[in-house]
């Protein structure tokens, strides 16, 4: 049976992430081991020695000079742009050293922007943060002064810290990255579960403009899909049945028909005594319906309106019965049920009924490790090419596919049911917890979808299956893979939660996540 309730969305909690402190040990003298690596040679900035390094420079300038360089910049609290205005200013000025010691705090002679342009190219002066030369304290004696056995000592220390600070790296990075797939998990919760305030059609497919809707009904304009639709015995001869087995129903009735492609279900209804046929749709098929209808001589039955429910006047204002073969893939794909609750809260009499009425989802483990292997596992090996990151593409998208009986390896368990004469548009994403219990040992690569749909509570009944033990059906199943498999046992209950949303970008479309043990999966099926 076909079938959805509304569920309170989960709140989501944040979830707990690395502490980042472990990056901060770093000390001053690994600190300016870094800067020195180099050891790039350094103009003086008041004589034209040259220098080893940055911090020979500084140190140089606090000796010969008697200019601090470090203490001006913690003075005067210069930022990136001030310190390389300073280093200019000094260079193009060629000002005496002393004049630097008693400046007022403001204004300072290097304010202009002109001293951004630099005097000297390639001046690592310029190239050092100011930040990083105050946290220093410009007291270290630079590498490049060493030599001998000492010199050896300390290349050797630099190297070993370079080491430790690149492996202290690699695990920062691998901790922000698991930080931010625990983030994006978090995001993709609240995006998805998030309650909506709306009310009323907001949010349906009613709110789409014809332009927005048009492929979608150009997809039913062709007759190819319409020919599948027909040559699928279960489905056609399913609401033939129901129709035919219960002329009292339809005797004298007036029946709407929502998106009655070629018209075949009006054409039942007609048959079986309805006394008037109203039948809408928007695609292009609508004109082959209206010859096919004269072609049957039943125009003075049924009558044919072109255009979305949601936009058309009917001739009536009330009708007897609404019939629609609404059903999608996994049942609410393309949300067509949308639209016929849209007809069923404007046009149903009171006492007046929607067929089919009932309908389930219902869902079941497979067991398939050649499906895996060729859908999943494909991408660890492609020609001796490791293509695994391929797979954040494959898994989230919902396959549609016919499942053989034989890989089921659970009991089918209902997750959802709706009843069209009483369901709300909101009840239409829902979230269920489930439980699947086991038949097989082995390993659970995929979880698949069925439907059952139920025409007419005190009528003659009659029932379809979408599932892989019944008929084929042009629904086939829907597919949902799993990236690893997990290992299950007979008899054992495995439990989960699926929650289906409607795509927000696209109303007509789905995003179904699954919590199945440890893990979480939102697919796509569009």
């Amino acid at each position: 049976r076909f079938s959805l309730t509304g569920g309170e969305a989960a709140a989501e909690e944040m979830p707990e992430l690395s502490d980042g402190d472990d990056d901060d040990d770093i000390d001053e003298e690994e600190q300016w081991q870094w800067m020195e690596e180099d050891c790039q040679p350094v103009t003086c900035l008041f004589c034209d020695r040259l220098l080893s390094s940055v911090p020979a420079t500084l140190q140089h300038c606090t000796a010969e000079h008697q200019v601090n360089l470090v203490d001006l910049i913690r003075k005067h609290n210069l930022d990136d742009y001030s310190y390389i205005k300073m280093i200019n200013f000094i260079r193009s000025t060629k000002c005496d050293a002393s004049s630097l010691t008693g400046l007022p705090d403001a204004p300072l002679p290097w304010d202009s922007e002109s001293f951004l342009r630099p005097v000297l190219q390639d001046d690592p002066l310029l190239q050092s943060d100011p930040e990083e030369l105050c946290g220093s304290g410009g007291s270290r004696v630079s590498a490049c002064q060493l030599s001998g056995a000492e010199s050896h000592d300390t290349l050797l220390r630099r190297a070993q810290g370079a080491e430790d600070r690149a492996r202290r790296s690699e695990e920062a990075l691998a901790r922000a990255m698991d930080d931010l797939h625990k983030l994006k998990l978090l995001a993709q919760g609240l995006v998805l579960n998030a309650e909506t305030s709306r009310s009323g059609n907001l949010g349906t497919v009613a709110e789409l403009r014809e332009d927005e809707d048009e492929a979608y009904f150009s997809s039913y304009g062709h007759y190819g899909i319409h020919e599948e639709m027909l040559k699928d015995k279960v489905r056609t001869e399913s609401y033939r049945d129901f129709m035919y087995h219960n002329p009292d129903l339809f005797k004298n009735k007036v029946v709407l028909d929502v998106g009655c492609g070629t018209g075949i279900l009006s054409m039942f209804a007609a048959r079986a005594g309805a006394k008037k046929v109203i039948s809408v749709d928007q695609s292009e098929i609508i004109y082959q319906a209206m010859d096919i209808v004269r072609s049957n001589h039943l125009e003075d039955k049924i009558t044919l309106i072109k255009g979305r429910i949601e936009d058309v006047s009917l001739p009536v204002e009330k009708v007897d019965i609404i019939i629609s073969e609404w059903m999608g893939y996994f049942l609410l794909f393309e949300s067509m049920l949308d639209s016929v609750l849209y007809a069923r809260d404007l046009y149903l009499a009171d006492g007046g009924s929607v067929y089919p009425d009932l309908c389930n989802i219902s869902l079941a483990a497979v067991g398939d490790a050649q499906k895996h292997q060729d859908r999943i596992a494909f991408w660890d090996d492609v020609y001796g090419f490791n293509m695994a990151c391929m797979k954040k593409a494959v898994v989230p998208e919902a396959v549609v596919e016919v499942v053989k009986a034989d890989v089921v390896i659970s009991e089918p368990t209902v997750v959802q049911t709706v009843d069209c004469n009483t369901v709300q548009l909101s009840e239409l994403e829902f979230a269920s917890d489930f439980c699947l219990r086991i038949t097989k040992t082995t390993d659970c690569t995929v979880s698949n979808t069925q439907t059952h749909t139920d025409n007419s509570h005190s009528w003659i009944k009659v029932i379809f299956s979408t599932g892989p033990q019944a008929t084929k059906t042009h629904w086939k199943q829907t597919v949902f893979l799993l990236e690893r498999p997990i290992s299950v046992q007979a008899g054992e209950e495995l439990q989960g939660k699926i929650t289906v949303r409607k795509n927000k970008k696209d109303p007509r479309s789905l995003l179904v996540t699954f919590d199945l043990r440890d893990r979480k999966q939102t697919y796509s099926l569009q």
